[in-house]
């Protein structure tokens, strides 16, 4: 008897799940037999990988600017400067410190400066 209760829990568990992930969206479809049937759409990540990709780039790209326009003397001064300021400041000189993806980006740009 408890074997049989267990398996109709499983099965109303699992008919609940797919009537929740069914409200946040469906696509219907007409299956090889030809019932139309509702699949769920696929959820969108909440994290914004594009926009999240889109800024570290943005950030590596202006790096490497900057140490391509004025040269990796100057460009440590600079960074000097800043690390021997405020704990900002310090933060500041930490990101912003040289690193193989920003001598790439200068790498690059060094032929349009």
């Amino acid at each position: 008897m408890s074997d049989t209760l267990s398996h109709f829990d499983k099965r109303v568990r699992k008919i609940s799940r797919r009537n929740r992930r069914l409200a946040r969206g469906s696509r219907k479809y007409i299956d090889a037999v030809g019932v139309v049937r509702e699949r769920p759409t696929a959820r969108i990540s909440a994290i914004p990988f594009k926009g999240l990709f889109l800024v570290a780039f943005s950030f590596f790209a202006f790096k490497g600017f900057l140490l391509a326009a004025q040269g990796p003397e100057r460009y440590d001064d600079r960074l000097q400067i800043l690390q021997d300021g405020m704990a900002f400041e310090r933060a500041g000189a930490w990101m912003m410190q040289i690193d193989p993806i920003t001598q790439r980006f200068a790498g690059f740009f060094a032929n349009f400066v």
